[in-house]
């Protein structure tokens, strides 16, 4: 069995980078909650910048066990601004679940 990787920057930069852009001081003005600001990443991102996030998110989240106390100062060590309300950590789970499942990124405009 492989060590657990201490949660740093250097080991989680995706995760580190999605943190510092997406949860920060003023995520309700911008995006209303945590899900709906990482909803709005997985839209945003091409997919070679949802992947590592969505995994580094999935490893984090199993370090942690997805206890909110241990998960948020995880996240909080990794760039977050916020913390994340217990309801709002399956939530943006779910989301980054979805965001591995989406194998390509294509917008198509129909307007």
């Amino acid at each position: 069995m492989s060590p657990k990787p201490e949660i740093t920057a250097a080991n989680f930069p995706a995760l580190h980078t999605f943190l510092r852009g997406y949860f920060h001081e003023d995520v309700a003005d911008e995006y209303g909650t945590p899900p709906e600001a990482a909803d709005q990443f997985c839209d945003d991102a091409e997919t070679d910048e949802r992947i590592p996030v969505a995994r580094e998110w999935q490893q984090v989240a199993e370090l942690t066990h997805a206890q909110p106390a241990a998960l948020n100062a995880a996240l909080k060590k990794l760039g977050s601004a916020i913390q994340l309300k217990e309801e709002e950590i399956p939530q943006v789970a779910a989301i980054f679940a979805r965001c591995l499942a989406v194998k390509s990124h294509r917008r198509v405009a129909n307007e």
